[in-house]
């Protein structure tokens, strides 16, 4: 093994024990780097999901809350409901039950179910400083009639 070789090898050894990512883990992952970098906000939502779950990188929620909050900013509902439950379950982020809310409702309001569910339950409990059991029963209603195509008049 050459000096460079092993100066290489101890480097991305030291990266991954610091938890940094390591560059050029697939040409795919790469790739999607690339275009999450480049603004792509569907592949900040897939690099951010990735990080959040581990799938095909080192799993870190720092990552993933980077990568969730770039695409939920530009207004994407599935990196905006991802944020939230970083927020909602203090995944490398202060736990926040009313900033999780408040990107659960930003979804929410685009008609994303899983943001639908878990707001209407923050409003069924009070969590995130959300009226409580009543405001639930009206929100779930409010839900029902979203997923069965009924538009308020």
């Amino acid at each position: 093994m050459t000096h460079a070789t092993r100066f290489v090898a101890v480097a991305v050894l030291v990266a991954l024990a610091a938890g940094t990512p390591v560059q050029g883990q697939t040409p795919e992952i790469d790739a999607l780097r690339a275009r999450a970098e480049a603004g792509v906000t569907e592949a900040q939502y897939d690099l951010g999901n990735m990080y959040r779950n581990g799938r095909g990188v080192p799993q870190g929620n720092a990552e993933a809350v980077h990568w969730y909050r770039l695409a939920a900013d530009q207004g994407v509902a599935r990196a905006q409901y991802g944020l939230g439950f970083m927020y909602d379950n203090g995944r490398d982020v202060r736990q926040d039950k009313a900033e999780a809310a408040r990107w659960y409702r930003l979804a929410a309001d685009q008609g994303y179910v899983p943001a639908l569910t878990n707001l209407g339950n923050m409003y069924e409990t009070g969590e995130g400083g959300m009226l409580v059991h009543q405001a639930g029963r009206v929100f779930a209603w409010e839900v029902f009639d979203y997923l069965n195509g009924e538009e308020e008049e």
